[in-house]
């Protein structure tokens, strides 16, 4: 296929060869992958500055997304690319394998830090979904950071660079650039740009940006930086999101209630004891849900089927169209699976094939595995969330797998929601966890009439 790039991939492509440092924040559906792969297309045969790529992705995005978009492209034949990807056996001989590019999951960067050990042969690294790097605790960014000093180009590309705080940031421009805008330690940055906010003793459970912080901080990324929101450069057919409200049996209700006034719940032979506040809001979404584990674990109990009812009554209003629907407690999978005539969990290549083709009326898919990079607009329009999650990058990035580029259709959003409990309380945070990062992509936007 023949590629035409637009104006705002056009300047993605030259700002990552301009810039061997490169964080590109461009909005979901826009083409992060494209544009990235014409700028290593250039360097590695017109301008002979990278020999070995390594990009690393969500393991279904490096194992499907990346390869199937460098065999698309009229431009990008001849091209070679390795998945590292399988069992120990399989990702050594893919490690091995002669090629220009190379794919990993991120949570296998410590074996391949070991693998090669002192002889780390990838000279340009693409980070696709930079944010997953915000932990500098985890051992996918302490693996990387090591061998950080052999990589001579680095590119982080994410649309979603600060899920929940400025706080995220550091850790992966720390990998970009070894710590020169935003400094080589946590506690440095921590410092300069925060004060403690709510405590206990020497435990801070949250931190406050000082006066001024957040554009000082927006300031010093700048110069490596490039934004860009979908609503600026593309015309999607627009997205609706709505909410359905369901209503709880007087039974269901007391048991919620219940759990949130004393935090131990008796149900049957069973009884569920959240000790602590993280325990309270898994067990009162998995209430809202219809159904919640047992204190073992191994079973659950079911409480209600509203929510069940509501979706199964959306499949019916459909009219044929199919449906992607979002779980995030297993058993909410295996209740919607009984429920749901049809209904199919998209994992394998062949069923992201099948729903493409528009052959599975109702997908089911974890926000976890769905979050970054997989195109699915060809298969549907219509996205169901059965339970919203707290994470803001896991909810935008999975409802751009069908808002974005390519998709022909209106994006239909929809909310089933319990009345009067945590799925209100889940929406608010998301709102204002919003409100951040949309500050931080405003402050960094790319102006493509100034560099025209």
């Amino acid at each position: 296929m023949k590629y035409t790039p637009h104006d705002y991939q056009r300047h993605t492509t030259q700002f990552i060869i301009d810039h061997p440092e490169s964080a590109i924040f461009l909005g979901m559906g826009m083409g992060k992958t494209i544009s990235t792969l014409t700028a290593i297309n250039d360097l590695i045969r017109n301008r002979f500055e990278t020999q070995k790529v390594l990009v690393i992705a969500p393991i279904r995005v490096a194992r499907d997304t990346w390869p199937a978009e460098i065999h698309k492209w009229d431009h990008l034949d001849g091209l070679t690319v390795s998945p590292i990807i399988g069992t120990a056996k399989q990702r050594e001989a893919a490690a091995n394998r002669r090629a220009d590019i190379y794919t990993i999951g991120r949570e296998n960067i410590p074996w391949l830090v070991k693998h090669h050990g002192n002889r780390w042969p990838y000279d340009m690294v693409i980070i696709d979904e930079l944010s997953s790097f915000k932990n500098p605790q985890a051992k996918r960014f302490k693996a990387l950071k090591k061998v950080r000093p052999k990589i001579h180009r680095i590119v982080g590309l994410t649309g979603t660079p600060a899920p929940n705080s400025l706080l995220d940031i550091w850790a992966p421009f720390r990998l970009i650039d070894n710590g020169q805008r935003l400094g080589k330690y946590i506690t440095h940055y921590r410092d300069q740009y925060f004060t403690p906010g709510r405590r206990n003793g020497t435990v801070v459970y949250n931190w406050n940006l000082r006066p001024g912080a957040d554009q000082a901080i927006y300031d010093n990324i700048a110069d490596i930086t490039v934004s860009m929101r979908t609503t600026d450069y593309l015309q999607l057919p627009e997205a609706t999101h709505q909410h359905i409200t369901v209503q709880l049996p007087p039974k269901a209700r007391k048991h919620i209630d219940t759990l949130k006034r004393d935090l131990v719940l008796d149900l049957d032979d069973d009884t569920i004891d959240a000790a602590n506040a993280a325990t309270l809001s898994l067990k009162l979404q998995q209430l809202a849900g219809g159904a919640i584990y047992n204190e073992a674990g191994d079973n659950y109990i079911t409480i209600h089927d509203e929510k069940i009812q509501a979706l199964a009554e959306l499949v019916d209003q459909s009219a044929g169209n199919t449906m992607l629907v979002c779980y995030w407690f297993k058993h909410e999978r295996d209740r919607i699976l009984d429920a749901i005539p049809g209904a199919r969990v998209l994992d394998t290549q062949q069923d992201f094939h099948d729903w493409n083709n528009g052959d599975i009326p109702v997908a089911l898919i974890h926000p976890a595995s769905a979050g970054h990079g997989l195109n699915l607009q060809a298969g549907g329009h219509i996205m169901v969330w059965y339970t919203t999650p707290w994470s803001l990058e896991l909810y935008e990035q999975a409802n751009a797998r069908l808002h974005r580029q390519g998709q022909t259709e209106p994006v239909s959003i929809i909310h089933i929601d319990t009345e009067d409990s945590i799925d209100q309380t889940v929406h608010q945070a998301l709102t204002r966890k919003d409100t951040t990062q949309q500050a931080l992509i405003t402050a960094v936007k790319a102006q493509l009439e100034e560099a025209a």
